[in-house]
């Protein structure tokens, strides 16, 4: 089997007290939402690789550190969506697998055209949406 990574995308919520400090943290820190923390904690019992992809930064490993930030995928211009397709494809290309994990009722558009993007260049990615 080759090399596998599971990852899932950003969450409007976010650790409040981290608002406008500019403080740096890793992601298990500033993502407080419920589907976020529940991805983390299987993916770290089953000691697997994961990310998530963030609408500002792009792909985000477990010890990348990020500041607060407040970014809508709606909101996502045309140029910072070829940015977000090639940090996406940079980070993760080193992955045979790429395994995607979202809410099929709140799925944006945005991320939907990424996959789209990523795998027509080549990517192997895969959506699931039971962490079972």
């Amino acid at each position: 089997m080759g090399k596998r990574i599971y990852v899932t995308y950003c969450s409007g919520k976010k650790d409040d007290s981290l608002r406008g400090t500019g403080k740096r943290v890793t992601p298990d820190k500033l993502y407080t939402s419920e589907r976020i923390q529940r991805f983390i904690k299987k993916c770290k019992e089953k000691g697997v690789e994961w990310a998530i992809f963030s609408d500002k930064y792009g792909i985000v490993f477990p010890d990348d550190e990020i500041a607060w930030y407040d970014k809508h995928p709606s909101k996502v211009k045309p140029e910072e969506f070829k940015f977000l397709v090639n940090n996406f494809i940079e980070r993760l290309s080193g992955y045979d697998e790429i395994w995607f994990y979202y809410n099929p009722g709140r799925f944006h558009e945005l991320y939907r055209r990424l996959i789209e993007e990523v795998k027509s260049r080549g990517l192997n990615v895969k959506l699931f949406s039971h962490l079972t």
